[in-house]
């Protein structure tokens, strides 16, 4: 196959979708990542089609005077936080874009202004959930390659090289939760490697050391961490256990599981309470919530606050609604809202979370919510509807795919007289409020930054009748 050329002096004109930037080479859109506007490059193509090409920078010959420096020193081979050499203003900026571009070519429908960008106050230390993954076969930079095969580190605990299921990148510090999880995360490491503990090979499925779940409550100040195993050793269990209860006592909920599938999925296995609780707790506004290993919850808690503010401000509620909380998760907008409605009704496709909606409910004495587990367009219908009750107001927020079609025409028999659309997918949204378009009018629109240093941006829409 012919080696693609690399193209000399182009220069970076703008951000594109999904993190990339782009510029234009001959009147052809080249994409490309790891550059901002204003940099002059010289690219690797690696794919040239009619209408695009894709291509690797693989030299910087001037650098934007918009550029700022990179804090991480896994930059770059990681794949997260990919916009760290922007400076945060324009990153929202950038985000604010995105939500306009997205509705306006896509949704194709009348728009109103869109409100500036609620920025996220925290940039570093934002997260309250990471998962580290352990592999015998670590990801090499270049210059670790180089090393005599003695001085190679082959043992790594971080995160997964993107595209590569098999490939972990040693992270010695992350700057996306709080300084105590990369102790956490570095001192496990140490005592495995110094005793010999077997990391896990992903292909070979040898070895004990699998995963890491460090979670933590910002508002509470509790500590999760769930270890997983390989094999059920129970001697390595105890051992690795005992370690991390006696040099962290800040670890409130230390819990582990045995995983012997080909996945690193836990949310159908047992989990054990090695010592403290089953679970954290986060409070917002005066109401807790209860967050177990499986539990969602949203991963940057103080933004959380404003984007359910801002739902809730677009909701308009008075103390007389029927609300229907679509995708509802552990119900925390629909626990978030009861006490400004008369009823909510919340539905979500994970058994789980419902039973964590319930039980965060109950722990509120929240009397007016009611939870339903199965997917979406299956449980709304036109008989869900006619049984329940017409809703004055519906809120969703979907997964990155959006609505189905067939609830969206349940939303339109249901008819609301206010659809608050939460969404972490713009693109998407769009898509939907088109559809939505031949009943509904778009009255509000409020981008909500909740991960600082990457391309993804949420958005809140509100839909008001046309009649």
């Amino acid at each position: 196959m012919k080696k693609l050329p690399i193209l000399e002096d182009v220069r970076i004109e703008a951000i594109a979708a999904e993190g990339q930037t782009l510029a234009r080479v001959d009147g052809v859109v080249l994409f490309t990542q790891y550059a901002v506007p204003g940099d002059l490059v010289d690219i690797q193509l690696t794919k040239k089609k009619k209408s695009y090409m894709e291509g690797r920078v693989v030299k910087y010959k001037e650098l934007s005077k918009t550029r700022c420096e990179a804090e991480c020193e896994h930059y770059g081979v990681c794949g997260g936080c990919k916009w760290q050499i922007l400076p945060y203003e324009e990153q929202i900026k950038a985000k604010q874009k995105q939500v306009w571009d997205n509705l306006t070519h896509l949704a194709k429908i009348e728009l109103p202004e869109i409100s500036p960008i609620l920025g996220s106050a925290k940039t570093k230390y934002y997260r309250n959930k990471l998962e580290f993954t352990f592999s015998a076969k670590a990801w090499l930079t270049k210059e670790q390659m180089e090393l005599p095969d003695e001085e190679k580190q082959l043992n790594a605990l971080g995160f997964h090289i993107p595209g590569m299921f098999d490939k972990v990148l040693h992270i010695n510090e992350c700057y996306l939760q709080d300084e105590l999880s990369n102790k956490i995360r570095n001192s496990l490491y140490n005592f495995c490697t110094e005793n010999h503990i077997p990391f896990y090979d992903l292909r070979s499925r040898e070895g004990i050391m699998r995963n890491i779940i460090i979670r933590n409550s910002v508002t509470t100040g509790e500590w999760m961490v769930v270890v997983a195993f390989a094999v059920d050793d129970k001697k390595v269990i105890k051992s690795v256990m005992q370690f991390l209860s006696d040099s962290f006592p800040e670890i409130t909920s230390l819990q582990y599981v045995v995983n012997t599938k080909c996945n690193d999925t836990i949310g159908d296995l047992d989990i054990q309470v090695y010592k403290g609780t089953d679970s954290m707790t986060e409070t917002m506004e005066g109401l807790k919530f209860k967050v177990g290993p499986k539990s969602f919850y949203q991963t940057n808690t103080l933004q959380a606050y404003e984007l359910y503010k801002v739902a809730r401000k677009f909701a308009g509620l008075t103390g007389d609604e029927l609300v229907y909380d679509l995708y509802t998760g552990t119900g925390t907008i629909a626990n978030f809202v009861a006490r400004e409605c008369k009823k909510v009704i919340g539905i979500e496709y994970v058994p789980e979370a419902i039973e964590d909606a319930k039980v965060n409910a109950q722990l509120n004495g929240l009397d007016n919510t009611l939870f339903f587990a199965g997917d979406m367009k299956d449980i709304l219908n036109t008989e869900f509807i006619n049984k329940y009750g017409r809703p004055d107001v519906i809120i969703t927020d979907p997964p990155r795919a959006g609505m189905h079609e067939d609830v969206i025409k349940t939303i339109l028999f249901a008819a609301p007289k206010r659809i608050v659309y939460v969404s972490c997918n713009p693109a998407t949204q769009a898509r939907d409020l088109q559809l939505l378009s031949t009943q509904y009018k778009v009255a509000a629109i409020q981008p909500v930054d909740m991960f600082p240093h990457t391309q993804h941006v949420e958005n809140v829409v509100l839909l008001t009748c046309r009649v």
